[in-house]
């Protein structure tokens, strides 16, 4: 390893390694003496950013979120109707995780179920990041008059709440294999939610009639 290597150098070549032996080898068979010998290092090294195997691989599934939440501001940020982007933003979180989930699909239900605790406190933590970026895309949407609801946060939570049953842990290893299956179904799914989103367009006023005036006969 380099002298001069930063932490941040060092975490992420630990992290590099273990998504490696992860698709290799899987979370059961993978252990630490694996992972600094993968990475070029001492064990004793990799215990220096990390506390153990479990911590790296919760930290390779924060890393890959992190990159998720900066995908989903750019969205945000792009160009375009506020709920296309929206749109494109629940199909992104979907396709994110399935694509990083494919590439350790034959370890992935082995990992999750080892570290199910500590991955459901941080699965939260993401969720809620998560809130927070298709929040404020709502709030610019709401006072565009683009999107009808009035508490952002709630429908920002409805909208991954809806969306998570698309994400890997609820799919098989063979649902995992059909991306192109499963990018259709999250853009209909997300196509449904925009539409239940979007404000509601003003209907014409209905033409006041005037009664019929009845002539009485003399």
């Amino acid at each position: 390893m380099r002298a001069n290597a930063t932490p941040s150098d060092l975490r992420s070549r630990v992290l590099d390694a273990t998504d490696r032996l992860l698709a290799r080898y899987g979370y059961r068979k993978m252990t630490v003496d694996d992972i600094a010998s993968e990475a070029g290092i001492g064990k004793g090294t990799v215990y220096l950013a990390f506390e153990s195997k479990e911590e790296v691989a919760l930290s390779c599934i924060d890393r890959m979120v992190d990159g998720l939440l900066a995908e989903l501001r750019a969205i945000a940020a792009g160009p375009g109707p506020h709920l296309e982007r929206l749109r494109e933003m629940l199909v992104r979180r979907v396709l994110c995780r399935v694509d990083y989930a494919r590439t350790h699909a034959s370890s992935m239900d082995a990992m999750l179920a080892a570290v199910r605790p500590a991955f459901l406190v941080r699965r939260e933590r993401h969720f809620a990041a998560e809130v927070e970026v298709l929040a404020a895309l709502l709030e610019e949407a709401r006072r565009a008059g683009a999107a009808g609801t009035t508490d952002v946060r709630a429908t920002a939570v409805a909208l991954i709440i809806a969306t998570n049953a698309l994400l890997p842990y609820s799919l098989s290893v063979a649902e995992l294999g059909r991306r192109a299956e499963i990018e259709r179904r999250a853009r209909g799914v997300a196509a449904l939610l925009v539409q239940g989103v979007a404000a509601p367009t003003p209907s014409r006023r209905p033409t006041r009639s005037h009664p019929t005036r009845i002539r009485r006969i003399p």
